[in-house]
């Protein structure tokens, strides 16, 4: 099992500095199984991607965004190839005014400098420079922009067991009236009950899954025709069309450039793209 980016007993320790910020960068692929703990945890990524599943939702976060997890929220992370990031552990009792539920952040420059320092820090000790950084990385997140990069899940029985079976294949391109004989529910129920609990239509929700997971398949270099033809599109030039309308880049355009340089969603939509 791999170890933790931070010792367990640093994220319990009441007495531990109020922030505590790691990097780490290996040739191999990181997988997090689900814990907690009682800090906060702001994760991201140098270059590459990252999943994270926490409160009900997934999401595919590239390295121009972070995700927050408040104290105490289940969650897990792996890398999609191998793994190039960095996490900053909050107190408790400095989380009270920062987001309260799961979400991901657009990540600005003056956050990943500081962050960046704070991971170079190599002991405990907390003079004012340090406590000055720390109100630093504080008030970024609260000003950092959120963004609708996840994928929430329904809790219906029915409809997660939908939801579960596209999350296995996400090319399969049956119809909602398939899924719904498949799942003994009514297509009208389906259709109502997976825009309430989800904030999507069920074939919105479907496409979203599917350019998450092309995310994933093309972070670890495979081919653009292959993802395409594996996500159950008619034909590449639909794909792509997609991808950029989304992500404001073609795929090779948005792997090509650096990290930080790459287009983000907007805090309204992830269809709406502008630059970091």
């Amino acid at each position: 099992m791999q170890r933790p980016l931070i010792d367990p007993v640093m994220t319990a320790m009441s007495k531990a500095p109020a922030i505590v910020a790691v990097a780490k960068r290996t040739d191999e692929g990181r997988l997090t199984l689900s814990h907690q703990h009682a800090r906060g945890q702001l994760l991201g990524a140098f270059h590459g991607l990252l999943s994270v599943q926490a409160g009900g939702s997934t999401w595919i976060v590239p390295a121009t965004h972070a995700v927050w997890i408040p104290p105490s929220i289940i969650h897990a992370a792996r890398s999609h190839g191998p793994f190039a990031g960095w996490s900053v552990y909050i107190a408790a009792a400095e989380c009270a005014d920062l987001p309260t539920h799961p979400c991901v952040l657009a990540l600005s420059g003056l956050m990943r400098e500081v962050v960046l320092r704070a991971a170079s820090w190599v002991s405990e000790a907390r003079d004012p420079s340090r406590r000055r950084l720390s109100g630093v990385i504080l008030d970024e997140i609260r000003r950092l922009p959120m963004v609708t990069l996840g994928l929430p899940m329904p809790s219906e029985p029915r409809l997660l067991r939908i939801a579960q079976g596209l999350l296995a294949q996400p090319g399969d391109d049956r119809r909602l009236e398939d899924w719904a004989q498949w799942a003994a529910v009514a297509p009208r129920t389906l259709t109502r009950r997976f825009a309430a609990e989800t904030g999507f239509t069920f074939n919105q929700w479907r496409q979203r899954l599917r350019l998450l997971r092309a995310l994933e398949m093309l972070a670890v270099g495979k081919p653009v025709t292959m993802v395409a033809l594996d996500l159950g599109y008619e034909n590449v030039s639909a794909f792509i069309a997609l991808f950029r309308r989304t992500l404001g880049a073609t795929p090779g355009r948005y792997f090509a450039a650096p990290p930080w340089g790459r287009p983000c969603a907007s805090s309204g939509s992830v269809q709406d793209a502008r630059p970091c």
